[in-house]
């Protein structure tokens, strides 16, 4: 069986579509100043890997250690993210998660979740148990492509 020739365009079509209306009907939801999506990613592998450093960041995220730490610094001067020396390595920082991080993470999960459930709701019972089936594919996909970068 061929991969059809539309499927990879398709699917991230989908996929892109879903995510950008998702997220700007929720930053409508959450107060807040809006955090681009690169400050968001960091701030859920921070919260993922409590103690992460910033070449591990950088690793998980795909991304140059330079602009990591260049997000760091946004987001520790946002109080977003605490930088803690790494006791065993004083030259290491280590990255926490703030208390105002986690509530605005915790305020955007929820809006997140409620938005894309209702919309769920409104799919025929078919509909949501192709998307349910269609999940471990997609995991599956992601690691690939996380192995491959």
């Amino acid at each position: 069986m061929g991969i059809p020739p539309d499927l990879a365009e398709r699917l991230m079509s989908a996929v892109l579509g879903v995510r950008r209306v998702v997220r700007r009907r929720v930053r409508a939801e959450v107060s807040g100043p809006h955090l681009p999506g690169a400050q968001t990613e960091l701030l859920r592998v921070v919260e993922r890997q409590p103690g992460i450093g910033v070449a591990a960041a950088a690793r998980e995220l795909n991304l140059a250690g330079n602009s990591v730490s260049t997000l760091v610094n946004v987001l520790v001067e946002a109080g977003m993210l605490r930088r803690e020396v790494d006791p065993a390595d004083r030259r290491a920082a280590r990255l926490e998660v703030t208390d105002a991080a986690h509530e605005r993470m915790a305020s955007w999960r929820k809006a997140r979740t409620g938005l894309v459930s209702a919309a769920l709701e409104n799919l025929s019972e078919a509909d949501t148990e192709s998307i349910a089936a269609a999940l471990p594919a997609l995991e599956k996909l992601m690691d690939v492509l996380k192995e491959e970068a």
